[in-house]
């Protein structure tokens, strides 16, 4: 009887989209518009110009996501990746369906559905450390030209070549908008600020602004590059301490899915009634949302640190 209901399920859902000739990318396309989608309205548009309204929940989820995939040149990607997390969540739905535990419903689809989202946010880590590694080689050697340049252009021309992307993409637009867009090398350092998302980056090109004023401030360079060096010997210090929650997560979240099925084999009365007894299918429902809130605590604790002025 379950296995029909979510053959039919399926049916509906695949059956929709044929009779209202829509198809799965551009509903989820329309989909995450709709959640992305800003208030307008005047109260709205006061209470953004007299404080920051700070985003929250599943929207912040997607956010900051999507900030990701396009810090890293693969904003492509957001639109797979949102059909993916329209997948795990049907997927959630018929597994509820399946074990005919309809308060589980809206539990694994919202969790599973967020679940590429997290993914995502989690490897930002891994981004991050390879961002920042690369960054401090980056602004080492063009500090060392331009201090005998005197030229942040001719600083960044002669070491180009031998940057790696994500930040030699970042400077060869720098090269493009001085040479062919706008010769202002201070609104090219400003628009260059916004780039890449690092304090030590931004502090950085605010001293190059200030230097060309003033050259003699040329000197405070070379202590703000190194505090990239301190940033990563910190991480790379902490990083068994960043992960520690994410293996603990892991361990105990075997732990608890592999006891259910052990319940089959230790007592049948126990296992019928967590999977099959109203109460039991709550306790299963509430377990679910207690692990979900706690694999976004975990996501939230591995990410990387980052130098504060």
């Amino acid at each position: 009887m379950t296995v029909l209901i979510c053959i039919a399920f399926i049916g509906i859902i695949s059956g929709s989209f044929i009779i209202f000739k829509i198809s799965p990318m551009e509903f989820t396309d329309n989909l995450i518009k709709h959640v992305q989608r800003q208030d307008n309205s005047i109260k709205a548009r006061i209470t953004a110009a007299t404080k920051k309204k700070k985003v929250k929940g599943i929207k912040l989820i997607i956010k900051e996501a999507k900030e990701i995939l396009e810090a890293t040149n693969k904003s492509s990607k957001f639109l797979t990746l949102c059909i993916g997390s329209f997948a795990m969540f049907i997927a959630g739905v018929f597994i509820s369906i399946m074990i005919s535990n309809l308060f589980l419903i809206p539990v694994l689809a919202i969790g599973m559905g967020l679940l590429p989202f997290w993914y995502i946010l989690f490897t930002a880590a891994f981004y991050k450390k390879q961002l920042n590694s690369e960054l401090e080689t980056a602004l080492s050697v063009i500090t060392a030209s331009y201090l005998r340049t005197e030229s942040i252009i001719i600083a960044v021309d002669e070491n180009i070549t031998y940057l790696n992307p994500p930040v030699a993409d970042v400077f060869r637009g720098f090269l493009t908008q001085t040479r062919l867009i706008n010769s202002n090398i201070g609104l090219a350092l400003e628009r260059l600020k916004d780039k890449i998302d690092n304090n030590v980056f931004r502090e950085w090109c605010d001293a190059l602004i200030a230097c060309q004023e003033d050259k003699t401030l040329k000197s405070t360079l070379l202590p703000i590059v190194s505090r990239l060096s301190d940033v990563r010997i910190v991480t790379s210090e902490l990083e068994y301490l960043l992960y520690e929650p994410m293996k603990e997560f892991i361990t105990m979240a075997i732990l608890l899915i592999g006891n259910i099925p052990l319940l089959y084999f230790l007592n049948r009365s126990w296992f019928n009634t967590l999977l099959f007894h109203p109460m039991g299918k709550l306790v299963l429902a509430i377990t679910g949302v207690v692990m979900f809130i706690s694999l976004a605590a975990v996501i939230r604790l591995t990410k990387p640190i980052d130098y504060k002025r």
